[in-house]
């Protein structure tokens, strides 16, 4: 069993790294919101071998990380965030593969910093935020988890490219990563060494408008598995959604510029949201209807209609 130790430093770790998760965590039933922590945790840790690697060289990054899937995996560990998701994980049955999957992501991170095709994106996200939706599910513990994963990983993908459409100066400037794809970005007449300047031209904005469409088809995909989910849960996941897709407003504010300053939602604003979404949800505890109306994402006729860019359909 995690004990209280290892569930206090896992709960410091998500608090202070996951700003916008930490809010719908919060309503997640105790019996999840414990094992979250040290799920995100556990994320947090093998991220940060790679986006905080300081003197480490390459070989280094990838020998801990290694010492990382051991250890989850069941090895031995000092780490109290390790041991604590070693045990979780085999006590809510979360597969081996996943484990895999998403420390191999993490390895692929630590050389690879372009993207040619959304479908390379996606193979990316496969282990890292598709990895997490699958292992959030498995702790939440659905009636048939099969119905859920497919939804759990769009969602999972939809957060993920949220975070790449609010960070791309900052990625290029403390990572020199480019996850925009470098088809999307040629297609509309822009290219890397646009965004490595700060130029937010014309160009730039429709490739991101482009991706926004895209990422918000996502969220459509993934809200509508918020119902095979637990009825305690559905709620907590129905407030991530719409707080990770608020960004999308911040960003359309701005006029799709996110190389001169990575737009950030208030905690103020946050609060709003949950309260909003909590008073929908007394009187209709239907999630695609409640994200309708309160999440910043354009409805599919709406978004087409108002906006008129057209990107490669999600598949």
């Amino acid at each position: 069993m995690v004990d209280d130790s290892q569930l206090a430093e896992s709960k410091s770790i998500h608090k202070t790294t996951g700003k916008t998760f930490w809010y719908a965590t919060r309503v997640l039933p105790t019996r999840v919101r414990e094992a979250t922590y040290v799920l995100y945790a556990f994320f947090r840790v093998a991220d940060e071998v790679v986006d905080d690697a300081g003197d480490a060289s390459p070989a280094d990054q990838r020998a801990e990380l290694e010492a990382i899937r051991e250890a989850a995996l069941g090895g031995d560990s000092d780490d109290p965030v390790l041991t604590a998701f070693s045990e979780m994980r085999e006590a809510y049955g979360i597969p081996d593969e996943e484990i895999h999957t998403f420390i191999d992501a993490m390895i692929a991170d630590i050389d690879k910093n372009r993207y040619q095709t959304f479908e390379e994106v996606r193979g990316y996200m496969r282990g890292s935020a598709a990895a997490v939706g699958v292992m959030m599910s498995y702790v939440m513990k659905p009636d048939d988890v099969s119905l859920a994963l497919p939804h759990a990983r769009k969602l999972g993908e939809a957060f993920q490219m949220t975070n790449f459409l609010r960070d791309v100066g900052e990625d290029i400037d403390d990572l020199d990563r480019v996850y925009l794809p470098i088809d999307t970005l040629e297609r509309f007449g822009s290219g890397v060494e646009e965004i490595r300047n700060k130029e937010a031209t014309p160009e730039f904005r429709k490739a991101m408008e482009a991706e926004l469409h895209r990422t918000e088809k996502l969220y459509e995909e993934g809200v509508k598995g918020i119902a095979y989910l637990p009825r305690d849960c559905q709620f907590a996941i129905l407030v991530s959604a719409i707080l990770y897709a608020d960004h999308h407003r911040l960003i359309r504010e701005r006029d799709y510029d996110t190389l001169s300053a990575t737009p950030s939602i208030s905690k103020r604003r946050k609060l709003s949201l949950l309260a909003r979404a909590r008073w929908h949800w007394i009187w209709n505890k239907d999630p695609e209807a409640v994200f309708a109306k309160v999440s910043s994402v354009p409805n599919a006729e709406t978004r087409t209609r108002g906006e008129g860019v057209s990107p490669s359909p999600a598949q």
